[in-house]
C-alpha cells in the first residue's frame, strides 16, 4: 500500500510538472509571436498632396509609393485637388488610420502649419515635400533649391537676351516656392535692371493663381495688350504657366521669337523646346526626390536620423532640417543627355517620332 501511495503521488507530481511545462511553452510561444508581431509591424505612411493636376505630381506619387513599398511600408495617398481645408481634413483622416509619418505637399504653405500641429500632437512625424511648410516645426524638409531654380530660369534668358523688356510671371502666391523662385529670378536680373538693360513690364507683379495655365494665358494676353506686344522674354515659373504664355504668344504670331522659361521638364514643355516655342526648362530629377523622401519617411518611422539633412531652412519659426537637391538647366542642346537619358521621358514621346 505504501508503494502504491508513493507511486500515485509521484505520478501526480509528474502530471503537474508536465502541465506546467506545457503551459510555459505555450506562453513562451505566444509571447514570442507577440514580440515578432511588434517587430514586424508594417510602417504606414500618409502622402498628403495638394493636387494631381500637374503632370509631375503623378510621377512623384508613383515613384514615392513604389520606393516605400519596396522598403516594406504601406502608403496612403490623398489629393486635396487644390483645397487647403480639404487637405487638412484628409490629413486628419490619415492620422486616424494610424500613419506613422505624414508626408505633405502643401496647398498653402502657411495654412499647412495646422497639419503639422495636429500630426505632432499624436506623435506623428511630418515631412514637408518639395514645398516648405511655414510657421511650424516639421521634422524634415526635402526639396530642390527653389531659389536656385528661379535664378537658373532668369540667368539663362538673360544670357540669350541681355537687353530688352522682361515679363515675370510667378506661380501661386500661396506657395512658398513661388516666392523663392521670384527671389532667385530677381537675383539674376538685378544688375541688368539697375543698369537699365532690362526693363520689367507690368511691374513684374503678375502671379498665376494655383499655377493655372489658363490664368497664365489670361495674364500674358493682358501684358501683350498693355505693351503693344513689346515683350522680349517671359520668365515663366513652371512649364504649365509657360504653356499658357506660349498660347498667348501664338495668338500674336510671336511664339518662338519671345524667350520663355519653365520648370519641371513636363512632356509638353520638352516637345515645345524641340519645336523652338519654349526656350528652356529647369529639370528637377523627380526620381531622386521621391526616392529620398520615401527612404527618409521610413527612417523617421524607425526613429532613425536622416544623415543627408546637412542643411537647414528657416520657415519663420525654426530652422528646419533639410535635404536640398540640385536643379539642372535644360534646353534643346542637352535635352537628350539630361531628361531622356535619365529615363524621365522616352525619346519617341519628346520628338513625337
Amino acid at each position: 500500500m505504501h508503494f502504491l501511495t508513493v507511486y500515485r503521488n509521484s505520478l501526480s507530481k509528474s502530471k503537474v510538472y508536465l502541465k506546467t511545462t506545457i503551459f510555459l511553452c505555450i506562453l513562451a510561444v505566444c509571447l514570442g509571436a507577440l514580440s515578432v508581431g511588434a517587430d514586424t509591424k508594417k510602417i504606414k505612411i500618409g502622402l498628403s498632396m495638394d493636387s494631381l493636376r500637374v503632370e509631375r505630381w503623378q510621377k512623384d506619387r508613383d515613384i514615392f509609393t513604389a520606393e516605400a513599398e519596396k522598403l516594406g511600408a504601406e502608403v496612403i495617398v490623398q489629393s486635396a485637388d487644390g483645397d487647403e481645408r480639404r487637405q487638412l481634413q484628409q490629413a486628419e483622416n490619415m492620422i486616424t488610420q494610424g500613419v506613422d509619418v505624414l508626408v505633405v505637399i502643401p496647398k498653402d504653405s502657411v495654412a499647412a502649419a495646422q497639419i503639422v500641429q495636429v500630426a505632432q500632437a499624436e506623435g506623428i512625424k511630418v515631412i514637408a515635400y518639395d514645398r516648405l511648410i511655414r510657421e511650424s516645426s516639421p521634422d524634415l524638409y526635402i526639396s530642390f533649391d527653389n531659389e536656385q531654380v528661379g535664378y537658373l530660369q532668369a540667368e539663362y534668358l538673360l544670357r540669350k537676351k541681355p537687353k530688352g523688356n522682361y515679363f515675370l510671371l510667378g506661380g501661386a502666391p500661396s506657395d512658398n516656392n513661388a516666392q523663392l523662385l521670384r527671389q532667385g529670378q530677381m537675383r539674376a536680373l538685378k544688375a541688368a535692371i539697375d543698369t537699365g538693360d532690362i526693363e520689367l513690364v507690368a511691374e513684374g507683379k503678375h502671379w498665376a493663381v494655383n499655377w493655372d495655365p489658363r490664368d497664365a494665358l489670361k495674364k500674358a494676353e493682358q501684358v501683350l495688350t498693355q505693351t503693344n506686344n513689346r515683350v522680349d522674354a517671359v520668365v515663366a515659373s513652371n512649364d504649365g504657366t509657360a504653356g499658357g504664355v506660349i498660347q498667348a504668344l501664338a495668338g500674336q504670331n510671336l511664339a518662338g521669337t519671345v524667350l520663355v522659361s519653365g520648370q519641371d521638364a513636363e512632356l509638353a514643355a520638352c516637345q515645345r523646346i524641340v519645336k523652338g516655342t519654349q526656350t528652356m526648362t529647369v529639370y528637377k530629377p523627380i526620381h531622386l526626390i521621391a526616392t529620398k523622401a520615401a527612404q527618409a519617411a521610413v527612417a523617421l518611422a524607425k526613429d532613425e536620423k536622416i544623415a543627408e539633412a546637412t542643411q537647414t531652412v528657416n520657415n519663420g519659426k525654426i530652422d528646419v532640417p533639410s535635404v536640398l537637391l540640385t536643379p539642372i538647366q535644360v534646353d534643346k542642346d542637352n535635352l537628350d543627355e539630361v531628361v531622356i537619358k535619365d529615363g524621365f521621358h522616352a525619346r519617341e514621346s519628346v520628338y513625337q517620332e
